[in-house]
């Protein structure tokens, strides 16, 4: 019989203090304690030997093990965890086999375990999962059918002012094509790094943002400065449903990365936070795997547009049955001899008129149908 499992520790040790008593034979104490004669031996002589430290349990565990991942597999797995602290075992795995082509890496389980035996793992509180109705329709078949671009939640760089980071990313590749710390989230920041984009990249068909400025407003069609360039260019302007960040959720994953890997700790300056970008911005597009892409890396995929950028706006047309107004300095036209305000972001641009009612008229900039007026009150409604 083997020992109680209540306490074997406690029947071994007072077996040894009988033994040494002699006052029972061998044979004797081994009925008593309902063990075999080979087993009581066995502890015996680890007393003698070690003492009352002879008496725990040894480990079981092999000494080698014809599956355990080889150690220099294990080293370059680890020098790559400390490398990039925020990259798990699928990430890790395609960079080690760059390494070590021809050799049998071990299977993501037991990357997790390796990592967590030297400490690199860091306990995460868990969140309840909450599903969500899914991004706005459009189809992202190819590069640069649908970019990305928002402003990451602002904070303080050591010299205590603001930085803005504006980042933008082709929806198709997950390519981080932008990642610009700006003073502000005013237009004439935003628009540099928006034409700087477009001059090396091309021009997208579609660009999808959050309701926020620069890229909204709560005016007419929610134009702003930034959306009506935009549109002039040929570029239709996505919004987000207000206070749903998940139907941009890949660029808002996107972020939780930049966060942790380039803006904690925030740099002394915005240039030097600036060159923290540039190197993440290489990191991101480069090297690291990406889960969605087959854990390959946005640069594989991605391609810039084939509609270059020139500089000059291409005009507005109109079909011949519409009435085409310039918009004033004020953002108003004149309907009837009556005044309409449209927006000041419209300013020196045309609208077309089309009357599709007796008196009823749509207005619409580009491809755009901004609202329609009723000639009875000259209100316009969505």
């Amino acid at each position: 019989m083997p020992w109680k499992e209540s306490s074997p520790m406690d029947q071994k040790t007072q077996f040894i203090a009988d033994y040494l008593r002699h006052m029972l034979s061998v044979s004797e104490l081994c009925d008593l304690y309902g063990i075999s004669r080979k087993t009581a031996y066995k502890w015996i002589e680890r007393y003698v030997r070690q003492g009352p430290a002879g008496l725990e349990d040894r480990s079981r565990k092999p000494r080698n093990s014809p599956n355990r991942t080889a150690e220099h597999i294990e080293a370059a797995l680890l020098q790559a965890r400390a490398r990039h602290p925020s990259w798990g075992a699928k990430k890790l795995l395609p960079l080690v086999a760059k390494r070590f082509p021809n050799e049998e890496l071990p299977v993501q389980s037991t990357v997790f375990e390796i990592l967590g035996r030297h400490g690199m793992l860091a306990r995460k509180r868990q969140r309840r999962r909450i599903g969500h109705p899914g991004a706005p329709s459009s189809s992202m078949l190819a590069p640069n059918d649908v970019w990305c671009a928002d402003f990451k939640g602002q904070f303080k760089t050591n010299d205590g002012h603001y930085c803005y980071p504006l980042t933008v990313t082709d929806g198709f590749s997950r390519y981080l094509l932008g990642c610009q710390a700006l003073h502000s989230t005013a237009v004439h920041e935003a628009k540099p790094v928006f034409t700087r984009l477009f001059r090396e990249f091309g021009l997208p068909l579609r660009i999808r943002t959050d309701n926020g400025v620069p890229f909204a407003t709560t005016g007419i069609h929610g134009l702003s400065q930034l959306n009506v360039w935009w549109l002039r260019l040929g570029i239709q302007h996505q919004r987000i449903l207000p206070a749903h960040p998940e139907q941009n959720g890949a660029h808002e994953r996107m972020h939780r990365t930049l966060k942790g890997e380039a803006c904690r700790p925030p740099q002394a300056t915005l240039v030097t936070q600036q060159r923290t970008f540039n190197t993440f911005r290489r990191l991101y597009n480069d090297e690291r795997p990406h889960a969605a892409l087959g854990d390959r890396p946005p640069a594989v995929l991605y391609r810039p547009s084939p509609r270059p950028y020139t500089g000059a706006l291409p005009p507005v047309e109109y079909p011949g049955h519409f009435l085409v107004k310039r918009v004033t300095n004020a953002g108003t036209i004149r309907l009837r001899k009556r005044l309409l305000f449209l927006s000041n972001a419209l300013k020196q641009h045309p609208v077309g008129l089309e009357e599709v009612d007796d008196g009823i008229w749509s207005i619409h900039f580009c491809q755009v149908l901004l609202g329609r007026v009723d000639e009875r009150d000259y209100v316009i409604r969505p």
